[in-house]
């Protein structure tokens, strides 16, 4: 397959281009700077420069590939203003709306869009089990998911398979949530936060990686597909287990109030959750490598 993958010198975007390489696809990479080192470089490697938040000429391209991939979004793992709100809006809505727009009418080459979501679609729901078939939440996370989702939905009026991944917590070696949730623990101050009880959908890049591809390779495989775990875990027994793969005490917990006081309206999204679980690509054969959280953090943090 010739796959266009938006955001593709980032954490998830370079070791899922490393993933298309290694089976034989070849990739063109989107991004604002493009960096040729920033995933494997090669003859089935092409760079084009652009912002996916406006119109441009990396648009021309588009059409001339077997799959779109967008993983293209500011983080959310970070204090939210109204300013930052923004970006996150525009970052995901605006640059789906773009890439849509960039299919021929009539679909040119383009047979499928895979386009990034987030678990946060179903919103805070304690301990309910949330397949894709589960109703959407309302708070802002929520809400803006829908969003994306519907922008992405368009392109099915051209003909492409559209199907939307929606992301647990993404765990990798050089990158990404993990890092962060790590730090703690290295300076012996590492725990729970809050109650410990909330769920946490987390997901190894690997399988993120081999999920992404299945996806694009199975014609029946549209619409909301959870990229997560079986088995998600709760925050107490994450740090449990992240305490255990660093040797390190994991049981100093993060009060709920100091978390809302330093990241504000994202402090709630962390000391809620979602028990996402991924009955599309269990149903579709997928085989996990790294279905526990132990053997996870295993292999990130011990190898």
């Amino acid at each position: 397959m010739k796959v266009f993958v938006v955001g593709g010198t980032g954490f998830v975007g370079s070791a899922l281009t490393r993933k298309l390489l290694e089976e034989g696809h070849s990739v063109t990479l989107m991004a604002r700077h493009p960096k040729p080192g920033a995933a494997s470089s090669g003859k089935r490697v092409e760079f084009v420069a652009g912002d996916g938040t406006r119109p441009g000429k990396w648009q021309d391209v588009v059409g001339a590939h077997d799959c779109l991939i967008n993983l293209a979004g500011v983080t959310v793992f970070r204090r939210w203003n109204d300013a930052y709100k923004k970006l996150l809006y525009d970052s995901r809505i605006l640059t789906t709306r773009h890439i849509v727009e960039a299919i021929p009418h009539d679909g040119g080459s383009v047979r499928c869009l895979i386009n990034t979501s987030g678990a946060g679609y179903y919103g805070f729901r304690g301990d309910e089990e949330l397949a894709e078939d589960a109703a959407p939440g309302t708070d802002f996370l929520s809400k803006l998911a829908q969003e994306w989702e519907s922008e992405a939905s368009k392109a099915s009026s051209k003909g492409v398979r559209v199907a939307v991944a929606r992301f647990g917590i993404v765990f990798g070696k050089n990158g990404g949530a993990l890092q962060q949730m790590v730090m703690p623990f290295k300076f012996f101050v590492g725990g729970p936060v809050g109650s410990g009880r909330q769920w946490m959908p987390w997901i190894h890049i690997q399988d993120l990686c081999k999920a992404m591809l299945l996806v694009a390779e199975k014609e029946d495989i549209s619409g909301p597909v959870n990229f997560c775990s079986p088995d998600p875990v709760r925050n107490r027994d994450l740090a449990k287990a992240i305490g255990k793969a660093l040797r390190r005490p994991w049981f100093v917990p993060a009060p709920a109030f100091m978390l809302k006081l330093v990241l504000g309206e994202f402090g709630s999204v962390i000391l809620e959750g979602q028990r996402a679980v991924p009955n599309v690509l269990l149903a579709h054969g997928f085989v996990f490598d790294y279905p526990r959280i132990e053997d996870a953090l295993r292999n990130l943090l011990m190898d």
